[in-house]
């Protein structure tokens, strides 16, 4: 169960945003957003950029942040994006068990 389900409305625009950004990474051509990247290329080379699977998929902030930093741990962050994602999985762990 995610922490953090977007509302419809949210969904409509995430799913705009990455529709859009298909088409400007050679799927098509409108939206920029995705094609642009603010603190290196670690996610431009990508099939599938974290944020439209963790979007698609309605994962809440830990799951979102596990997939991010271990998609990204051998272009940026090395070792510790992997003691990242350990960190959130162990929040996510200990959030699940909290009444």
């Amino acid at each position: 169960m995610a922490l953090n389900r977007y509302s419809d409305k949210e969904k409509k625009i995430l799913d705009e945003i990455i529709e859009e950004n298909r088409q400007i990474l050679g799927r098509g051509t409108k939206h920029r957003s995705l094609n642009k990247q603010i603190g290196g290329d670690h996610y431009k080379t990508l099939k599938i950029q974290p944020i439209e699977y963790i979007t698609k998929n309605e994962l809440g902030w830990c799951e979102g942040n596990i997939i991010k930093y271990i998609t990204r741990w051998k272009q940026k962050g090395g070792l510790a994006d992997i003691d990242k994602v350990i960190h959130y999985a162990e929040l996510l762990k200990e959030l699940q068990k909290t009444p």
